[in-house]
Parts: C-alpha cells; sequence; structure tokens
C-alpha cells in the first residue's frame, strides 16, 4: 500500500512538475512575488488603509454627535416652542385682565361722571327753582302794591273824596291779605 502511495504520489508529483513547466511557473518567482505582495500589503496597510480607517471612523463619530447635537437641538426647540405658547398664554389672559379692568374702570368713570352731572344738573334745576321762586315773589309783591295802588285809586274815585295816607295803607294790606289767601 505504501508502494501505491509512493507510486501515485511520485505521479502526483510528476504531474504538477510537468504543468508547472508548461505554464513557466517558477517557484523562486512566486515566492518572490508572495513576498512584494505581502510586502506592498503591509505598506497599504499602514499608510493607506489605516489612515483611510481612522478617518472613517472620525467620520462616523462626527454623525453621532451631529445626530446627538440634532436631537437635542430639536428638544430645545419644543421646549422653546412650549415656553413661548405659555408666555402667549399668560400675556393674553392678562392683555385681556387689562381690557376687562379699563372697561370696568371706564363704567365706574361713566357712572361717576353720570352722576356728577345728575347732581350738577339737580343743583342747577334747584338754583333756576330758587331763582324762580324769588322772582315769582318780586313779581308777586310787584303786583301786591300795584293791585293796591289801583284799589286806593278806584275807591277814590268811587267814593269821590281823598284817600289819607292811613286810609291807603288799610286798604292795600287788606288788598295784600285776601290776595295771599
Amino acid at each position: 500500500m505504501n508502494v501505491m502511495i509512493a507510486a501515485a504520489s511520485g505521479g502526483f508529483t510528476d504531474m504538477l512538475r510537468d504543468t508547472a513547466e508548461t505554464f513557466g511557473w517558477n517557484p523562486w518567482l512566486f515566492l518572490s512575488q508572495v513576498i512584494s505582495f505581502v510586502i506592498v500589503a503591509l505598506l497599504l496597510r499602514r499608510f493607506a488603509y489605516k489612515p483611510i480607517l481612522a478617518v472613517l471612523e472620525e467620520r462616523r463619530r462626527q454623525i453621532e454627535k451631529a445626530q446627538l447635537n440634532a436631537e437635542k437641538i430639536k428638544r430645545q426647540l419644543a421646549e422653546a416652542e412650549q415656553r413661548y405658547a405659555e408666555i402667549l398664554t399668560r400675556a393674553n389672559a392678562e392683555a385681556q385682565k387689562m381690557i376687562d379692568e379699563a372697561r370696568e374702570s371706564s363704567a365706574h368713570l361713566a357712572e361717576r361722571k353720570q352722576q356728577e352731572a345728575i347732581a350738577a344738573a339737580e343743583q342747577i334745576i334747584a338754583k333756576a327753582r330758587e331763582a324762580s321762586a324769588i322772582e315769582h315773589e318780586r313779581t308777586m309783591e310787584s303786583l301786591k302794591r300795584e293791585l293796591g295802588r289801583l284799589v286806593v285809586d278806584t275807591t277814590a274815585k268811587v267814593t269821590g273824596k281823598v284817600l289819607t295816607a292811613e286810609d291807603q295803607q288799610r286798604l292795600q294790606e287788606e288788598t295784600a291779605r285776601q290776595l295771599a289767601s
């Protein structure tokens, strides 16, 4: 069996050698190309891939940081909008309160001015009534004197005698009493 394996192995080796010679394969050349490939791969890894990977990693970190900042900005914006809405609500409430107070104050002022106007009108009416009463009294006194004088003149003409000052006074007083009642 060993002989068969050796014979098969010898045949396999011959076949490999024939194929390598047919294609022009040189083991030393192949070994030098493998070493060159490994050196180039190590150089690329050190000077090209690592810097590129480092740049990509830095870029990935910046994107993560930007996403975190975007989330933070969204939260801050939402909070700012909420504060804005609260401030606006408070401002509207205060404005409405001020409007209500102004209306109430205006109503009180209008009522007070109306009461002052009514009081002033009542004073004017009272003064007018007083002035009218005084004028009425003057007119009545003047009328009484005139009527008394007419009664005295008429009595003197009817009786045909000259009345004394006492008679005239007495007739005027009687006439005034009769007019007063």
